[in-house]
């Protein structure tokens, strides 16, 4: 069978085997793949091409046709990263002899600031979780160990329940890619663990005597994947958010993490410290932190600061 006749769906199942038996490429990451390629795909087709016929010119009008649609900067390099991943693929199979997406530059990134919340604002979540009406002991263990942490949502939903015997002082966390990493337990979060890890076990050995089997998380769920599901818990905290009187607009998991590494930072914690926490593989990325507070110092002067008041009319 020739690379033409074999169908685009094959190349893209085939690479993302290989993402994930040899990089361990998260679910999440691999579903974004899928996605991107998937589109690319159907581009060629209405054009009458195949990945393995695809030019440097073709690639590039693809990301034209992107702009058009009015897809952002972020989501155009993500595709052109996936696109070069797949030729690159192809090209040590021997699918292709050249990688023709591998000279073309990508839109870059528009330079975001982070959203995140100040300290009465994550307070205020806190408390929202530990006055909730059900699962009240999980709940706070969800925002504790979030806020205390900086985990990822993925993270946090998926520990598994060893990780939490034995009242540790540190998490043991596998992040991207497979790496693990020690982030520390602060008491607030240490208590509500363990007050929550009581509850669970009882609820787990009532579970077993019915018939149903022990779980191996630490937030179990009789869902497909065994634990509590990141969109679940996107709910929860929009919940926290209208009852803690915060705008649901500015809370995500993720804004908890960025609060967790701003608020660390600004106590004077350093940044090698911090991108051990985050499981950053890069300083770089977690040096976005410190435009963060930039920015927050130059807010603060141009509200207070009394040469930088509107004069009266």
């Amino acid at each position: 069978m020739s690379v033409t006749s074999n169908p685009m769906a094959h190349w893209i199942q085939a690479f993302l085997e290989a993402q994930a038996a040899e990089l361990d490429a998260a679910v999440n990451t691999q579903t974004a793949y899928a996605r991107d390629l998937t589109d690319f795909a159907g581009w060629l087709t209405a054009k009458s091409l195949h990945y393995a016929t695809a030019s440097r010119d073709d690639v590039e009008h693809y990301l034209i046709h992107c702009e058009a649609q009015g897809l952002a900067k972020s989501t155009r390099a993500r595709r052109l990263s996936a696109i070069k991943q797949l030729y690159r693929f192809a090209f040590e199979e021997g699918w292709r002899t050249d990688n023709p997406a591998i000279q073309i530059k990508g839109p870059g990134r528009a330079q975001r600031l982070p959203k995140t919340l100040d300290i009465t604002e994550v307070d205020r979540l806190l408390d929202a979780a530990r006055r909730s009406p059900r699962n009240t002991l999980r709940n706070s263990c969800l925002m504790e160990l979030l806020y205390a942490t900086g985990m990822r949502v993925t993270e946090l939903v998926s520990l598994p329940v060893s990780a939490a015997r034995g009242d540790p002082r540190m998490l043991l966390v596998r992040g991207k890619g497979g790496k693990e990493r020690l982030v520390p337990l602060s008491p607030p979060a240490r208590k509500a663990l363990a007050a929550y890890l009581a509850e669970r076990d009882q609820a787990e050995d009532i579970a077993r005597k019915q018939g149903h089997p022990a779980s191996r998380f630490l937030f179990p769920s009789r869902g497909k994947a065994g634990h509590l599901t990141r969109h679940r818990f996107f709910g929860l905290i929009k919940e926290f958010a209208v009852a803690g009187g915060v705008s649901p607009a500015k809370v995500t998991p993720h804004t908890l993490r960025h609060a967790f590494a701003t608020h660390l930072l600004a106590g004077g914690a350093d940044l090698m410290s911090i991108q051990m926490m985050l499981g950053h593989a890069d300083v770089s990325t977690t040096e976005i932190y410190t435009h963060v507070l930039d920015a927050r110092l130059t807010e603060l002067v141009m509200d207070h600061h009394p040469l930088s008041r509107k004069p009266k009319s």
